[in-house]
């Protein structure tokens, strides 16, 4: 059973960066696609931003392209989510996801595991 502890979440202000951090656990992590996602207050979860197995491969949703950037060290075990230019409407809570699929996928549904999550609030 494949565990991720999210961290780095905090309160920013508008124009700031911060670093998310994801670890696994119990799985081997170089064959799990990492995936990115964010629930704001009020909304649905959304997609953020995935790397597939090797890093490789990445996508990104439209609202964070340029500003976020998704990267992974397999030897940590380790997924990362580098924020840039942040705006209030990046507050949310961030959780971290895999899945097995090899390629970075942007599909909430083929996600088999989840972290509990990490809050993100940009102060304007």
């Amino acid at each position: 059973q494949v565990q991720l502890v999210e961290s780095g979440g905090g309160l920013v202000r508008a124009g700031e960066s911060l670093r998310l951090s994801c670890t696994a656990s119990g799985g081997l992590f170089s064959r799990l696609t990492m995936g990115w996602f964010r629930q704001p207050p009020g909304k649905e979860r959304e997609f953020v931003a995935s790397a597939g197995w090797s890093g490789g491969s990445t996508y990104y949703a439209d609202s964070v392209k340029g500003r976020f950037a998704i990267s992974r060290d397999n030897a940590r075990n380790t997924v990362y989510l580098q924020m840039n230019v942040m705006t209030p409407d990046d507050t949310a809570l961030y959780y971290c996801a895999a899945t097995r699929i090899g390629s970075a996928t942007m599909t909430l549904r083929n996600y088999n595991y989840w972290g509990r999550g990490t809050q993100v609030t940009v102060s304007s």
